[in-house]
């Protein structure tokens, strides 16, 4: 199978599968990051004093290390559950992370705390973050290759742009959920069971998730792959890494580019910002906020972020995606260091810094789920993606707030996050210098797919009878 050339037929899908399919991608997103996001908004007001009572002013940093724990599982997550889903199909391993995930949250709302099991408590939650993170390293990238693989290639800025939709309702409900709480409980109700309710939450929602994806028939790419070649779907996982190294390689290394660009700066802002300011901040002198005020900032910037990420997605399938990518790295590289600058001089300049930030997360945020998937061929997309995804976000944006939180530390230098800034910047810019336009086009080795809705409409005879047959809803010549 020649994996470049492309099929001499378009292939027309129904445009309300098309919906459904991102419907139930973007609602499964939502579960998925819902789960994967609470964590890091109830670090810094309650579970450093659950699990890390006793760790002083390394109890945020202990914290966040369990937040980076589950980027160690991601990469093997993403070995195993990406080439399965190549051999198997995408809705099925889309199923089971959201199980997966839902499982493991509501788990860790039921531990004990340390004054109840001592050490076990931490070292349980340090296993249950590894398996939200294992669930994870299918999820997104398996997410990616689903939505991209069922819309048309005229729009698949638009559709692609729904799926991070999703991901910022995820973020924004578990963020609004903790933010009530917080606001509502007093400390003592919220560390003694406060605390626990959104992780209770996480069933009903990833149901919700699991009962749309499992009603979802498989891609028409991938339906097209079992048709032309089902050998391919037995592909082994050194198979799958060979033919990136020796034939995708500069295709991975422009994605993992992307790939930290856009997750730097999303853990940066979403989950060391909050560390930053409700307790760094005010330990150096400056002014903070408190837990409350802190995470309603991050919902605000969130809700902002929603409002343009699908207008951007849009805009995309007109002027193109390395656009919108440069003018995000070159807001990281030019304005990274007065972000941070301006999160030390109040509460305005709080408000200003977070919405520069949100911006720039927002211009990847809004293209890149379109981007990465049409640079690799079907039969290893998935496989490739989750790989590279995994690897890159785990060794260099999972362990972001981490890093830049033992560097404050340690060194008394507010500005840490600036420069991590900077450099995600540098990388994108690169990668997207690199960066072949995909808009419009067919992905890699993909016949051209174009939807229902795209076609004309068939013309009627004055009785109501159309005059020409229109095309089928899967084929067309």
């Amino acid at each position: 199978m020649d994996d470049q050339s492309t099929p001499g037929r378009v292939i027309v899908e129904d445009e309300r599968t098309i919906r459904r399919a991102t419907t139930a991608a973007t609602l499964g997103n939502i579960a998925e990051w819902y789960d994967f996001g609470i964590y890091s908004y109830l670090a810094a007001v309650a579970l450093n004093h659950v699990f890390f009572p006793d760790a002083g002013d390394w109890s945020s940093v202990f914290t966040l290390g369990t937040f980076a724990a589950a980027f160690l599982a991601r990469p093997f997550g993403g070995v195993i559950l990406g080439p399965l889903g190549d051999r198997i199909g995408r809705t099925k391993v889309l199923s089971a992370t959201v199980l997966l995930m839902a499982i493991a949250t509501l788990t860790l709302g039921l531990i004990p705390g340390y004054g109840t099991i001592g050490i076990a408590a931490p070292l349980i939650v340090l296993f249950i973050r590894m398996l939200q993170g294992f669930s994870a390293g299918g999820e997104y990238t398996g997410a990616l290759t689903l939505v991209a693989e069922y819309a048309p290639d005229r729009r698949r800025g638009f559709f692609g742009s729904w799926l991070e939709f999703g991901t910022l309702v995820g973020y924004t409900l578990g963020a609004g959920i903790c933010a009530t709480l917080i606001t509502a409980l007093s400390k003592e109700d919220l560390l003694s069971w406060g605390w626990r309710i959104p992780f209770m939450l996480a069933l009903p929602i990833g149901i919700v998730g699991i009962y749309l994806r499992i009603r979802l028939e498989e891609t028409p790419a991938f339906r097209q792959l079992m048709e032309r070649s089902p050998a391919m779907a037995t592909m082994s996982l050194r198979g799958v890494f060979r033919i990136l190294v020796t034939r995708y390689r500069s295709a991975a290394l422009i994605a993992g580019g992307l790939v930290v660009a856009w997750n730097v700066t999303n853990y940066v802002l979403t989950n060391y910002i909050p560390t930053y300011l409700t307790g760094t901040l005010p330990d150096h002198g400056h002014s903070g906020v408190s837990e409350a005020m802190s995470t309603t900032l991050q919902v605000a910037v969130m809700v902002a972020m929603l409002c343009v990420v699908v207008f951007l997605g849009r805009l995309s399938d007109r002027i193109g995606r390395k656009p919108i990518l440069a003018t995000g790295s070159l807001s990281l590289i030019l304005l990274g260091l007065p972000s941070t600058w301006l999160l030390q001089k109040g509460f305005t300049g709080q408000i200003a810094g977070l919405a520069i930030m949100g911006f720039t997360l927002v211009c990847f945020a809004s293209v890149t789920p379109s981007t990465l998937p049409a640079l690799f061929p079907a039969f290893i997309r998935y496989g490739s993606l989750a790989i590279i995804f995994n690897l890159f976000v785990s060794a260099f944006a999972g362990t972001a707030p981490t890093v830049i939180g033992v560097a404050v530390t340690t060194t008394g230098n507010l500005d840490w996050p600036g420069y991590y800034l900077i450099g995600a910047g540098v990388i994108g810019i690169i990668s997207t210098f690199f960066l072949k336009e995909p808009a419009g086009a067919p992905m890699t080795g993909d016949a051209p797919l174009a939807s229902s809705a795209d076609l004309p409409s068939p013309r009627l005879s004055e009785s109501g009878v159309p005059l020409e047959n229109p095309p089928s809803p899967r084929h067309s010549p």
